[in-house]
């Protein structure tokens, strides 16, 4: 992603006479290789022996776009479905958490893919393919799955109805096409959801899921030849449908005048949104739309950004274009603030927009929107897990090569082509945002479709792949035995892994932790915002200066704090990852701290805060920490109502920020660690060099969380006109992770409510009642061991009217859980989906490197968690069910916030 030269010609010489068996090697692009089977099925491989993981992702050519009338949201229905079992693989769910995997399943205009992510090992490798090959054509598509699953999806459907912005988007898209499936929302309408028969159902099911309509990509660390065989093997006895399939015709015809529309529902922040007709991924002016965007709406170079969030209008801008198969769309989204004026920024928005007839991009503009959006394709390419799923959205758009072609596109986009294509799309009659203007000239431009895509695709070699990267042991003692640990002589403590990466990528990780409960008291917001100033410019860089040295050197740095804990995290390569730590070093020093950029990150603090507002899930999170709060007001750990924190919002002025950075800063306990490809000696030599004389005045002393019995509560908030509900409960346990019982009720939580699908919860909730589209229990463990300050949490997302199942479901499964305990079946498929699940987190750098800083935080190695692992192993079910007992109570004893428009 982010000598070969005779290797690619080589491909290309021999690419037609390569073949295993039935399948046929047809193309090779930077690393990714494409076979074909004869039943139609194609398989892209990319191997990356530094991922110790394996991601199998398999993509249908179906998506929204494929819907006809009474159909809409079917292909994301049948996405639910296809987990319901096969007869080969009765319990789905229960499968994917045994083997420790990460999946999911995501449907969009123009396909639907499914995937898992698991340890790389021939024994999941094979299960997994077995899988995705049974339910291609073996899926149950059952009326009793049907039955409990469409009100899982409809509530799905409900939990969107609660965003405005989401709900806002759907409307002005939906004005914006008169006949193209693209005007439709991929979740469909709630009676399409509701009345869909099964015989419809599965013939959908029949029409689509085929060896011909599908694209398998297996990428991480997996022999090739083995693999090929094996998808052989699961995948060639499929055979071809003899009924061809047909792709939709819809052309839709050019927009003649500005559309309109209004959205009236309860909420406190207004939105404005500007939607225009597009080219297809595939065409050659969809490149230069994508810099027109960011050279619009990034933050902070964009025009819309200057425009409306400088100068303190508007609180946020997003905005996106999606890479589809068929003329698409640009839709921009601005979030304004209940006390702003929506009308003026809607016509700053039109006339910033309007403007580009008359002044163009400019070169810094496009120069920089290339260096965004190249850094970020560099990054994902870098990233094989990750890429393999991403994969589906090219696939979708008509070919996998499109991903690169892309990026070519974008390379190679000039200032003239771009400006063309502004003056071409961004005219008001091809906008859809709020109102009717009537035209006597009205212009129209006709949005065409892609021509000959195969022979734009199938003579295109790309670049030189960045290589598979090191095979890296995730074991216990093979991660000890590569850890470089310390001290330096400033007294930062280190522990570092040098491997190699695909495409030489490195992480490094630097935590700073100053101050104590006195020192820290009556700080409010300031410790968390002076965190997120540093990146708003230094005594030397502006922010817009910090950005461009990032796009260039494809590096990534960010901060956060937590009281006087402050975290910073670089994501760089090999060759600029010494630059990179210099800039960071810049940032946290000499940060320049303008008053400007507070107040812009004040108002887009507190206009998060007005629309959570109304918002079910934030509300009962917020109450629950409330709640069981045991600190005075002020005191660092002390839990701020929303009102509360709006005051300190408010209150917060660039003096105190100034003030905090200068007492607080400094290196006082401090970790650094690196996972990837570096030079160790070099980054311990700076970190010792530039860090030598970085001292806080605050000395640090850990802020004592000591455990304090959660409240029996149960306790509703009103959201008047969310269609969606939320239930969260709390019960704190005295416990840690050194506690002997640790291992025994962390297989119970998992039992209780982890796993993907498949635990007593959300087979209950989801499964059983279908009442919640999501809901589950976790487990959260205090690492100190004088606190022994842990909690096990529950929750579910539902539609409000089923308020008293949901109640009465929890309680029941809580009532049996502590009852009749655990099955021999559970505790094995728990503890083996823990220990695979495990060994996923050890593969992945960000993960590794957080277990890394803790361990070195507590004074342990990685024979904590060997030993741990052990005693996850040889747990019993005595063992569980005594830890049941032990620790978990009845529902009645819990803190439990509902909230939602609840109507009893």
């Amino acid at each position: 992603m982010k000598t070969k030269i005779l290797s690619l010609i080589w491909i290309g010489l021999i690419i037609s006479s390569i073949s295993y068996g039935q399948i046929k090697k047809v193309a090779s692009v930077e690393g990714i290789t494409e076979y074909r089977m004869d039943n139609g099925l194609k398989v892209l491989l990319f191997p990356d022996n530094s991922s110790q993981t394996i991601t199998v992702n398999i993509t249908y050519l179906v998506g929204s776009r494929h819907e006809g009338y009474g159909e809409k949201g079917m292909a994301h229905l049948l996405e639910h479905m296809v987990f319901k079992g096969t007869p080969n693989h009765p319990d789905i769910p229960k499968e994917l958490s045994s083997h420790g995997a990460r999946p999911n399943g995501t449907t969009w205009f123009d396909r639907t893919n499914y995937f898992e992510t698991f340890n790389a090992t021939d024994e999941n490798l094979d299960w997994a393919l077995d899988l995705e090959a049974d339910r291609m054509v073996n899926s149950y598509i059952a009326k009793k799955d049907l039955d409990s699953e469409f009100s899982v999806v409809r509530n799905e459907f409900e939990s969107g109805e609660n965003d405005p912005s989401r709900v806002l988007m759907q409307k002005v898209i939906n004005a914006g096409y008169l006949w193209h499936n693209y005007g439709n929302s991929t979740i469909g309408n709630r009676s399409d959801i509701e009345r869909v028969p099964i015989d419809n159902l599965k013939a959908f099911y029949k029409k689509f899921y085929r060896p011909d309509n599908a694209i398998l990509m297996v990428t991480g660390k997996f022999d090739e030849s083995k693999t090929l065989a094996l998808i052989e093997k699961k995948f060639g006895k499929i055979e071809k449908p003899s009924t061809p399939l047909r792709d939709s015709y819809t052309e839709e015809p050019a927009q003649d005048g500005e559309k309109t529309v209004h959205l009236n529902r309860v909420g406190d922040l207004q939105i404005v949104a500007a939607m225009y007709h597009t080219p297809a991924g595939s065409h050659e002016d969809y490149a230069a739309i994508s810099l027109i965007e960011n050279a619009l709406a990034d933050e902070p170079s964009g025009r819309l950004y200057k425009a409306l969030i400088e100068t303190n209008k508007a609180s946020s801008i997003w905005s996106f274009s999606p890479f589809t198969k068929e003329p698409g769309f640009l839709y921009i989204n601005v979030d304004v603030p209940s006390d702003k004026n929506a009308d003026e920024v809607e016509k700053i928005l039109k006339e910033t927009l309007d403007a580009i007839k008359t002044t163009p991009i400019t070169q810094d503009e496009l120069d920089r929107a290339k260096a965004n959006l190249l850094k970020q394709t560099d990054q994902i390419f870098r990233n094989s897990s990750y890429l393999g799923t991403y994969m589906s959205e090219f696939i979708g758009a008509g070919d996998w090569r499109l991903a690169f072609i892309q990026r070519d596109r974008i390379e190679n986009t000039d200032l003239e082509k771009v400006n063309e294509v502004a003056k071409k799309y961004l005219i008001n009659t091809n906008r859809t945002v709020g109102r009717f203007n009537p035209n006597k000239n009205p212009e129209r431009v006709e949005i065409e479709h892609t021509q000959n895509l195969d022979a734009l695709v199938v003579e295109y070699k790309g670049k030189e792949d960045m290589g598979t990267g090191e095979a890296f042991d995730v074991s216990y003692d093979a991660i000890q035995s590569r850890l470089d640990k310390g001290k330096l002589s400033n007294g930062i403590e280190y522990g570092i892994i040098k491997k190699g990466n695909r495409g030489k990528t490195v992480r490094v990780s630097f935590s700073t932790r100053n101050g104590n409960a006195e020192s820290l008291s009556n700080k409010g917001v300031v410790p968390s915002f002076t965190a997120s100033m540093l990146n708003k410019g230094t005594l030397t860089k502006t922010r817009q200066q910090i950005e461009d040295e990032l796009s260039k050197l494809k590096s990534s740095i960010s901060f956060r704090a937590s009281n006087g804990n402050v975290y910073a995290n670089v994501v760089s390569t090999e060759e600029n990852l010494m630059a990179t730590l210099a800039l960071m070093t810049e940032m946290l020093k000499t940060p320049s701290f303008e008053a400007a950029e507070l107040e812009k990150l004040k108002t887009e603090s507190l206009a998060y805060l007005e629309s959570n507002k109304t918002e079910p899930q934030f509300l009962a999170s917020k109450r629950l920490s409330e709640i069981n709060n045991t600190f005075p007001k002020g005191h660092p750990l002390y839990s701020m109502s929303v009102e509360e924190e709006e005051a300190a919002i408010k209150a917060t002025n660039i003096e105190d920020i100034k003030k905090f950075h200068k007492d607080f800063y400094g290196l006082g306990k401090s970790i650094l660690v690196s996972i990837g490809d570096m030079q160790p000696m070099q980054l311990k030599t700076y970190m010792e060099k530039e860090y030598a004389n970085y001292k806080s005045k605050k000395a640090y002393e850990r802020l004592k969380d000591p455990f304090n019995d959660s409240r029996d509560v149960n306790e509703d908030i009103l959201t008047p006109d969310k269609k969606n509900a939320m239930t969260l409960g709390n019960l704190n346990i005295k416990i840690s992770q050194d506690d002997e019982d640790y291992a025994a009720l962390n297989m119970a939580a998992t039992i209780l409510g982890g796993g993907f699908l498949n635990s007593r919860i959300a087979d209950r909730l989801r499964q059983k009642d279908g009442v919640s589209y999501g809901a589950g229990a976790g487990f959260q463990a205090d690492f100190n061991a004088d606190d022994q300050n842990s909690a096990m949490y529950i929750y579910a997302i539902y539609a409000p009217e089923n308020y008293s199942k949901v109640q009465q479901g929890f309680m029941e499964e809580l009532d049996r859980f502590i009852k009749d305990g655990i099955t021999e079946e559970e505790l094995k498929n728990a503890v083996n989906g823990w220990i695979q699940e495990e060994n996923v987190s050890r593969a992945k750098d960000a993960e590794l490197a957080g277990l890394i800083n803790n361990n070195i935080y507590y004074d342990r190695t990685m024979d904590f968690q060997k030993s741990l692992e052990e005693k996850v192993k040889n747990l019993t079910v005595n063992d569980v069910n005594k830890a049941i007992l032990k620790y978990i109570k009845p529902y009645k004893n819990w803190t439990v916030i509902n909230a939602g428009d609840f109507k009893k």
